[in-house]
């Protein structure tokens, strides 16, 4: 028998929440939001699975490179651009599109063969303060790209900061900002998120771009549910291996840093932060076993985790254990852990198998 620990992909849920992020932007074009693994889901998998997309968007040429070689055709935006002048080549050959935000990069694109040719998306800089030209800058990169033999066709892009917490004042200063911008050369333009495309319709434009909307989890601000119902795609399961009982008084794991405040049972459950559960869970972070809800405690070591049993006294090694996904949102573990659930279903490391499975999701 192998560990226990699995990730179960269900990608007929990935393409639920598709068809979701259409229906709310119906006028909208939707490119998908498939890097860092697919948002740790597998990359391939779920681009299979979103093959209803118009685009998809990675971060670096090595994703878009993984996807052709899989035989993805479709449109690709790679969202950082190309790092160095040699890159530019091999992205023009894969026809990638390509976000240009930084002076470098419109030296490289005209540094180029005449005969290469490109779409590209200008990123502006709309007050995220990460990428993109200022926006008294855009009008003039926009020419000067417009000038550029190799550069067939241009796009605007812009990116929210705040787009989670929706009365946030940053979201409309934005949002007027970059439309007013693009108002001076037609073009088309993407500026939604997941959470912009689910509470601002006036952002929807053109292109949407849904990221972790796609793979079932609420994109707003901690405590505040998806403004539609998702499916999740990603449960993160494994097993007890172990139940103990203890005496009132015992300390549970490294550091002795959670004491029994009566005699009790204990589970060892099979998933620890080797496995991408996070270290800095706190004792009370819920966990499922047999469908029900207990509590973590003690530390989380690299292999495992230790649960609080006594509401459950009929368990025994080999019961079932969902760490997030089908009964318990990864957003509630995220909170519990002070983090957000991007970086939970990104950090799940590659010794954890996934089963991609369709189950029955509509």
């Amino acid at each position: 028998m192998t560990r226990p620990v699995r990730a179960r992909i269900d990608l007929s849920a990935l393409t639920s929440n598709l068809s979701r992020a259409r229906r709310a932007a119906p006028d909208s074009r939707v490119m998908a939001v498939i890097k860092a693994d697919g948002y740790g889901h597998g990359m391939v998998p779920v681009a299979g699975a979103l093959e209803a997309a118009d685009a998809f968007a990675v971060a670096s040429l090595e994703e878009g490179v993984l996807l052709r070689e899989a035989g993805v055709d479709k449109p690709l935006l790679l969202l950082e651009g190309v790092f160095a002048v040699e890159e530019l080549v091999a992205a023009a050959s894969h026809q990638f599109e390509l976000v240009v935000h930084r002076p470098a990069q419109l030296e490289w694109i005209q540094a180029l063969d005449r005969g290469v040719k490109l779409t590209v998306w200008l990123k502006v800089n709309t007050g995220m303060n990460r990428l993109g030209f200022a926006p008294h800058e855009a009008l003039a990169v926009w020419d000067q790209l417009a000038a550029m033999p190799q550069v067939v066709e241009q796009h605007w892009m812009s990116h929210f900061s705040c787009a989670d917490d929706p009365p946030h004042p940053a979201n409309s200063g934005q949002e007027v900002i970059f439309q007013n911008l693009c108002a001076q050369r037609e073009a088309p333009r993407s500026l939604a998120n997941s959470a912009a495309l689910l509470t601002r319709p006036s952002s929807h434009l053109e292109w949407v771009r849904p990221g972790i909307m796609l793979y079932g989890a609420s994109p707003m601000v901690a405590g505040q549910a998806s403004p539609i119902e998702l499916s999740p795609v990603m449960t993160f399961s494994s097993e007890l291996i172990a139940t103990h009982s203890c005496c009132k008084g015992d300390a549970i794991g490294y550091g002795q840093a959670w004491t029994c405040p009566e005699d009790m049972r204990v589970g060892i459950v099979a998933a620890g932060y080797g496995d991408g559960y996070p270290r800095h869970a706190p004792s009370s972070t819920p966990v499922l076993v047999n469908g029900k809800t207990v509590p973590l405690i003690g530390r989380v070591s690299m292999d495992m985790l230790c649960v609080d049993l006594r509401t459950q006294p009929d368990t025994s090694a080999g019961d079932p254990v969902v760490l997030w996904g089908e009964g318990l949102p990864v957003e509630t573990v995220a909170e519990a852990a002070g983090t957000i659930s991007y970086e939970l279903l990104c950090g799940v490391t590659s010794r954890v198998p996934r089963v991609y499975a369709s189950g029955d999701a509509d």
